[in-house]
């Protein structure tokens, strides 16, 4: 046991220190185009007028998010957010299509907020389709932690939430009032 601490505690020493070293030659300049994806793992909550609030599920979810800067400190784009699960035949999507702005308080670290609305999505499928659409949001926070000139490895967090409104499958209202809420920790690349 005491082999596997010594062999961790000398990983992270190493990492840290390529870090240092990464952040030393790549400093943090925002400037132009940016794109990035990532995945992760996020837990998803879900409630409709007739089934009251599910248990929270986890499963894998993912995000890909494109712009431009308007300074050192703000980036606009748009982003969408995923989370999905497969069990017994049904997967269930959950997603959200947003107007986003990035600010990154202090612009010589890579620590950033971000914050966005636009459109969220309900997917359930199995022999058919069912979706339901509305109005959504997302938050979170990340860092661009520099390792190339020009490209970042980004952990976020985040929080979407959906109105996605009446499940509907072929034009036939199947449930009303759905409404969804995923917390997710991702790792990402972005190319500033």
């Amino acid at each position: 046991m005491r082999a596997v601490i010594r062999v961790l505690v000398s990983f992270l020493g190493l990492a840290g220190l390529a870090v240092t070293t990464a952040w030393a030659q790549h400093p943090q300049t925002r400037e132009g185009f940016w794109i990035g994806f990532g995945f992760g793992y996020g837990t998803a909550g879900l409630t409709c007028d007739a089934c009251g609030s599910t248990t929270r599920e986890g499963s894998a979810s993912g995000y890909v998010k494109l712009g431009g800067t308007l300074n050192k400190s703000v980036l606009l784009g748009g982003e969408v957010d995923a989370w999905t699960k497969g069990e017994s035949g049904v997967t269930v999507t959950l997603g959200n299509v947003s107007a986003a702005a990035y600010l990154y308080p202090a612009p010589q670290t890579g620590f950033f907020f971000k914050g966005g609305v636009g459109y969220a999505n309900l997917r359930v499928s199995n022999s058919g389709t069912a979706t339901a659409n509305g109005f959504g949001f997302v938050v979170g926070a990340g860092y661009d932690i520099r390792v190339g000139r020009n490209i970042s490895l980004t952990p976020v967090a985040n929080f979407y939430w959906g109105g996605d409104g009446d499940l509907k499958e072929s034009g036939t209202t199947i449930d009303t009032g759905y409404k969804h809420n995923v917390f997710d920790f991702g790792l990402g690349i972005t190319f500033h």
